[in-house]
């Protein structure tokens, strides 16, 4: 017979249950929590050397001894803090993208952002950077969903002189890339515009006055992205940061704060603090929720290094009350939301503006320009009257300050220059990013295609253009990190390689449908196993549209109709 006592069933119960020892959650890396040592590669760069610090190199080294003597650390870090990254070199498909290749992925030329915070130039600006382009970029001058130009085909031997010129007018590359606060989206019309309840201009002078370039904010776990506007025209709801134009009942004009947007690969949509900012304090804000995510902010895995997941986990109402008292030192007026808007606001075609003169927006094909067609732009606007040029979030380009009697004239010269005024659904409503033309992450081309794909369709569905009566959006990417925004299009493609039928991998899209920003924001459907080729895009489009402008009632919108469609109709 045992010696160990026997446990009947009644006795177990009776025992109290073990607690199963909690996890031990593994440190983020928070500088506020104490976690100050370098947790990957990219903490140790920023910690070994302040990015912005790289700049006298590149003066005075790297112009010297060309591409062959950048330090590795610098070139594929540092350099992204003055706008710099390596383009892709040509020749190389989608199958070889990825981390292991970027030793052959890497061309010795560069991407060269330059900022320009608001969109906001005057002609002599825009000339200066027309000729950068001419003189060094092989005539490539793109404008990206940011408000920025991009040049390509940029060597380092030239950087210098190109920073000489930009500075001349007053523009700058810093902070255009890297892990720190980019460039700040603004209303295209600030200060002019008919709908606009505030200018938020001297809150964006002030936050890149103060603090772009500042050492005290160039090292954050990854980039920063801000928008301010007194309208909804600023893709808002997917920046890090947003304040947007609202009335307060009992003290006037002021903007709603919004945190934790973006993307990518876990895209967010912003939430509401709920705060209402009065212009004069917009700065200060700023600053403190841009240290709270400097301080907290998870630095261990870059791919949960941005605001939306510290967002995610602590919730508005901590993320408020440590704003309020840790960094502010003060408590944040209540304030009510903006109405939203039912459509993108993206400025095109001809409106009058507040100092009675005109605003004409025009459209090139997913933002794709050079610099002699911008120094013809440049031309044109003088010859209108206009100094004033601004860049969209929507990669389109707005000439200020146009008399009535030169309206005609200057819509004629731009169209002749590829930039309607007037330009079909197709061309008004598509976005791209840089794809695999230069860009090392991409798996298929994007903005190259766009050339051809937007009068593939204005051919294609010439017979219902006059039909939509809603804007159809469509958001072509070239990897899952959403630089052109596919899952808040309409119809939205992600880039990706894809088997053909016969065991080939070729270039194509996984598809997202019905997303959207305003009105009713939301990230687009994905249909189980649906991906098309790029061959097949055309197709693909013209079938679901036509079917979209069959099926759909008076009024309803393109992500409306996705939502009841059936999964027939939307593949």
């Amino acid at each position: 017979m045992s010696s160990t006592t026997d446990v009947t069933p009644a006795d177990e119960s009776a025992k109290p249950a073990r607690r199963a020892r909690p996890a031990k959650r593994r440190a983020e890396g928070q500088w506020a929590l104490g976690y100050r040592e370098p947790l990957n590669a990219n903490e140790q760069t920023k910690k070994d050397d302040n990015p912005l610090n790289v700049r006298k190199r590149i003066e005075n080294i790297y112009a010297h001894t060309g591409f062959d003597g950048i330090d590795k650390g610098d070139l594929r870090g540092r350099f992204r803090w003055w706008g710099l990254y390596t383009q892709r070199e040509q020749g190389y498909d989608g199958t070889y993208t990825g981390d292991e290749n970027i030793d052959l992925l890497e061309a010795k030329y560069f991407m060269m952002r330059v900022r320009c915070d608001a969109g906001a130039l005057n002609l002599a600006q825009l000339r200066t950077i027309a000729g950068i382009s001419t003189e060094f970029g092989r005539d490539t001058a793109d404008l990206s969903d940011r408000e920025n130009v991009q040049y390509h085909w940029i060597e380092v031997e030239n950087v210098p002189e190109i920073w000489r010129r930009l500075e001349s007018v007053g523009l700058k590359t810093t902070e255009a890339c890297g892990d720190c606060p980019r460039v700040v989206l603004g209303s295209p019309l600030a200060g002019e515009s008919l709908d606009e309840i505030i200018d938020g201009t001297p809150a964006i002078d002030e936050i890149v006055r103060r603090y772009i370039g500042n050492p005290e904010y160039s090292n954050l776990p990854r980039k920063f992205k801000t928008a301010i506007s007194g309208q909804q025209d600023v893709v808002h709801e997917i920046n890090d940061v947003a304040f947007i134009g609202v009335e307060h009942p009992e003290h006037g004009p002021g903007f709603d704060l919004w945190v934790g947007g973006g993307l990518s690969t876990n895209p967010m949509l912003a939430q509401r603090v709920g705060a209402w900012v009065p212009l004069e304090e917009v700065a200060d804000v700023w600053e403190g929720v841009v240290a709270i995510f400097r301080d907290y902010g998870y630095r261990r895995l870059r791919s949960k290094a941005r605001l939306k997941f510290l967002i995610k986990d602590w919730g508005i109402e901590k993320f408020r009350e440590v704003l309020e008292t840790e960094y502010l030192k003060r408590p944040l007026l209540d304030g009510p939301a903006p109405a939203a808007p039912e459509r993108p606001i993206d400025h095109v075609g001809v409106q009058k503006l507040r100092n009675g003169l005109n605003a004409v927006g025009v459209a090139p094909i997913a933002g794709r320009v050079s610099g002699t067609i911008l120094s013809k732009v440049a031309d044109a606007a003088e010859r209108a009257g206009s100094d004033r040029i601004r860049f969209t979030p929507y990669q389109k380009l707005l000439v200020l300050d146009v008399a009535d009697d030169k309206i005609e004239q200057l819509v004629t010269e731009l169209e002749a220059l590829g930039l309607p005024a007037s330009p079909s659904p197709w061309r008004k409503n598509l976005m791209a990013c840089t794809g695999i033309e230069f860009c090392k992450l991409s798996f298929v081309e994007t903005r190259k295609r766009s050339q051809a794909l937007v009068p593939e369709l204005e051919e294609r569905l010439a017979d219902i253009n006059a039909q939509l009566d809603v804007p159809v959006t469509i958001n072509i990417n070239g990897c899952p990190n959403s630089c052109a925004r596919s899952q808040i299009a309409d119809i939205g493609f992600k880039g990706q390689l894809v088997d053909d039928g016969e065991g080939n991998q070729v270039e194509g899209f996984q598809v997202h449908l019905g997303g959207a920003l305003g009105f009713d924001a939301k990230f687009g459907r994905k249909l189980r196993q649906h991906k098309v080729t790029s061959a097949e895009l055309g197709d693909y489009i013209e079938r679901v549209v036509r079917t979209f402008v069959k099926e759909r009632t008076p009024g309803e919108r393109f992500g409306e109709w996705v939502v009841r469609a059936e999964e027939a109709d939307l593949r």
